[in-house]
This record gives structure tokens, sequence and C-alpha cells, in this order.
């Protein structure tokens, strides 16, 4: 397989990593862009790569710590000094606790592999995302919709986020019952499937229901590569069905952070 071939596999999910850290598509895909840029420029820092999607995140990872090593919390990417969002600006967990449980988590790297990419021990990745576990579990409880056509998912939705210690105030399945509901409920966090029972778009939900209330929201779908192709508005928050506990405890902690 050319390394053309094999960047194009992997670009997906780095972009959703990239998105879930930076906690926007704009800003995750500015470095992405900038990933892409340096291999253009340099194709030999990926000739000799054992590990093509390992090497690909520590590229990322590289880019982006020497981009807060030289002008700190106000980055500048492609002439964009907006392009960051609120989250460098506060102290409730490090970059690196965020890289570390995101790394682990929702990319599915193990400790080892995750030391490697952020040039660590292994012992520290563990250390770090223990301690960002443990901070997110020390959050104020939230009010959360949960927007899911099938009921066995849905039930172990909402029996996970009651197990974080947040308040399920309803259960949508259909485009109309997910407004219906919010207004009623009044959410502070929003879990959401991509297809709905009726036909209808959960992304076309989540819109109208962003019309009346700034809250952030993680996207559930069994398909991500569709909506990470950085072509049109896309999810920053998005978690591959069937899904993994730690992964949706981690993307939550991650997107109530950023929002």
């Amino acid at each position: 397989m050319s390394i053309a071939k094999e960047i194009q596999v992997h670009l997906p999910h780095l972009r959703r990593y990239a998105r879930a850290l930076l906690g926007t598509q704009a800003a995750g895909d500015a470095f992405v862009r900038a990933c892409l840029e340096v291999i253009l420029e340099d194709a030999g820092v990926l000739r000799r790569a054992s590990d093509m999607r390992l090497t690909l995140y520590h590229l990322f990872q590289t880019i982006l710590s020497s981009t807060f090593m030289q002008i700190g919390g106000r980055a500048v990417v492609n002439g964009d000094g907006d392009v960051l969002p609120r989250l460098y600006r506060s102290a409730e967990m490090s970059l690196e606790s965020r890289q570390a449980l995101l790394l682990t988590t929702l990319e599915g790297f193990t400790y080892e592999e995750a030391a490697r990419i952020m040039d660590r021990e292994e012992g520290e990745i563990e250390d770090l995302v223990n301690s960002a576990l443990a901070e997110i579990d020390e959050r104020s409880a939230l009010r959360v919709l949960i927007i899911e056509d099938e009921p066995i998912i849905s039930m172990d939705l909402e029996n996970l986020i009651e197990e974080l210690g947040h308040t399920v105030v309803g259960v949508a399945s259909t485009h109309a019952e997910a407004v219906e509901l919010a207004g009623s409920g009044h959410p502070e966090l929003i879990l959401a499937d991509i297809q709905l029972a009726d036909g209808s778009s959960g992304l076309d939900a989540v819109t109208d229901i962003l019309k009346q209330f700034n809250v952030p929201v993680v996207f559930l779908t069994a398909f991500p590569e569709r909506l990470l192709t950085g072509e049109r508005p896309e999810p920053a928050f998005l978690i591959t069905k069937p899904f993994d506990r730690r992964v949706v405890k981690a993307t939550i902690g991650q997107a109530i952070d950023v929002s």
C-alpha cells in the first residue's frame, strides 16, 4: 500500500482525535492540515514508519507541542489567532492529561503506544489518565438529553449517565420528540445518534435544539468516517458504535470542558 493510501486510512480517526482534543472542527482540522503540509514538504518523515497510525499521531503531537512552546496559550494556526478554544486558558485539566485520556480511550492506543506518541514514560501516561478520570468524576452534575432510537443503546446510555452522577431529562427517538423534550427538560448536555427511527437526522434535531440552548453535544454513529471528511460543518465530538463506556465518559468530560 502506498504512503498516501495508508494516510487516507488513518486520517478520519486523526481528525476525530484532533477535534475532540481541541474542541472544534476548525481547530482540529487546522492542525491536521499542518501535519499534511509537513508530509508534503518532506515525505521522508513517514517513509520508514513501521506503524503509520502511531507515526501520524506522533507528528500531530510534535506540531501541537511546538505551537504551544512557541507562542503560549494564544496559538496561531494558518494565521488564525482565534482557531483554538478557550480550554487552554482553563486550569481544570492539563493539555497532557486530555491527550493521554483521549489517546487511550477514544483512539484505543495502549499506554505504551500513547507514551511513544507523547514522548513520555508509560507510567506517566497511566498517571495522567487516572488524574483525568478523577477530575471528570468530580464535575458538577448536569441535565442530559439522550437522542437515540435503539432501546438497548438508549438504556445503556441512560444507566451510564446516571452512574456518572448526571440526570437524564429525557430519551427521544425522533426529531420532533427530541425538540419537545429539550424544550421541557432544558438540558445542559446532549448525546445524540446521527440516524433516528423515523428516518430523520439527529444532526438536524440538534441544530434546532441549539437555536434555543447553547449546550455541548456528543454524537454517536456506526459510520464515523462519513462525518470526518472536513468538507462541511461536522461534529467536534463523535463516538463510534458500539461504544466503550470509558470512551463515553472521557468524551463527555472533554465536551463539557471546551464548550
